[in-house]
């Protein structure tokens, strides 16, 4: 097994942790606001995201941290402050992607960086500005979908 610097131990712990926090309060969200887009694309989203970090977490003998954020984040009072909230996060992600994308050289972490930033950026940034644009609820295009099932906590 290769072991990793410290550097790259931080970055994945913090990547981690974001997405805990960003899978955590859209949980809320739809929790507080029922089944509505974009939150619960995204939060399906950010399920995949932990997936991908918790493969390099075992690829490295890594433990995998709980998610600490769970009833933890910030409630909204409305979809367009929740909205406007999910821009602002996005926006910081690409400072922290731009920042920890200089820590490895590992084509594995590198690749789920990549696409991790790739997803805020361009998709999951866009959504949340739509969204935010739109006065959130069912304007504008967004709406509510059916739940298909449980909330599986990450």
């Amino acid at each position: 097994m290769t072991l990793l610097a410290d550097t790259e131990i931080r970055a994945l712990n913090e990547v981690l942790d974001d997405e805990y926090h960003a899978w955590s309060t859209y949980d809320q969200v739809i929790a507080d606001f029922g089944e509505t887009l974009p939150f619960s694309n995204i939060r399906d989203a950010e399920a995949r995201h932990i997936e991908a970090l918790c493969a390099l977490f075992a690829r490295y003998g890594l433990p995998v941290p709980a998610n600490p954020w769970t009833g933890k984040v910030e409630r909204y009072a409305s979809l367009q402050a929740a909205c406007a909230a999910g821009v602002a996060a996005e926006i910081a992600n690409a400072e922290m992607y731009s920042r920890l994308l200089l820590v490895t050289q590992r084509p594995d972490i590198l690749a789920v960086l990549l696409n991790l930033q790739e997803a805020s950026q361009q998709r999951h940034l866009p959504a949340f500005q739509r969204c935010a644009k739109s006065g959130a609820g069912n304007q504008g295009g967004l709406g509510t979908r059916r739940h298909r099932g449980g909330r599986g906590q990450p």
